[in-house]
């Protein structure tokens, strides 16, 4: 799992830093610290799972950022952690298609839990979005709702896991160990698990073969043979 993390607050980046590590072993991190950074390490580097970015930072106007950040990138989800919580700001990021906005004030539990609900496949929304008295158009205030309600919100083509987390169920399904999936996609042993767990998260499942098995009445993977 390799995640974009970028503030321009060192002090920040270093917290969020440990905190990422301590909840993630095995991730890759690779920091930056303005827009700037940002584009720059996407255009030579692209197979991140997520960025995680504050709002406010040097290296261009945020709006402006985001959309060319998204422009490069257009299926890799991105989290905002910003002191900044405007409600019509917020609306313009879930406008662009972030996929999660977070107050840097909010405990690191929830920040973790954002994080996760997108790296499922989700949207996070702040419940004090859904509570502000702001006029919405009643389609984006309802979808948003409903990402939000849902806590585990489809993508556009009804797909319930990242294409990631496919092929660790398909290996799931072939009954490969933690360590044969790492060898077999080219991934960490600790990567492997994150993306059990978050798989088991999204199908709300607690063991592995639960998840085999609701990933074949989801019609993501093919049935075993031994049914």
């Amino acid at each position: 799992m390799k995640f974009l993390v970028a503030d321009d607050h060192e002090l920040y980046l270093q917290g969020l830093e440990f905190v990422l590590k301590k909840e993630y072993p095995g991730v890759e991190l690779v920091l930056a610290g303005d827009y700037n950074e940002i584009i720059d390490i996407l255009s030579r580097q692209n197979d991140f799972d997520l960025i995680i970015t504050d709002l406010a930072m040097p290296g261009g106007n945020w709006l402006e950022s985001l959309q060319k950040i998204h422009n490069i990138a257009p299926e890799l989800p991105i989290i905002i952690v910003s002191a900044v919580f405007d409600k019509e700001i917020l609306q313009k990021t879930y406008n662009i298609g972030v996929s999660g906005y977070v107050s840097k004030s909010f405990p690191n539990n929830i920040i973790v839990s954002a994080i996760n609900l997108v790296l499922a496949g989700g949207m996070y929304i702040p419940p004090d979005l859904v509570k502000m008295s702001v006029k919405y158009s009643s389609g984006q205030f309802e979808d948003l709702i409903r990402g939000f309600d849902n806590s585990q919100k489809k993508s556009a083509d009804d797909k319930l896991l990242t294409p990631r987390q496919l092929d660790v169920l398909r290996c799931l399904a072939d009954g490969l160990s933690n360590k044969q999936i790492a060898y077999k996609l080219g991934l960490s042993e600790g990567t492997v698990k994150i993306h059990i767990t978050l798989l088991m998260r999204a199908l709300n499942v607690s063991n592995r073969v639960a998840a085999v098995r609701a990933g074949e009445r989801a019609g993501l993977i093919e049935h075993s043979s031994e049914d």
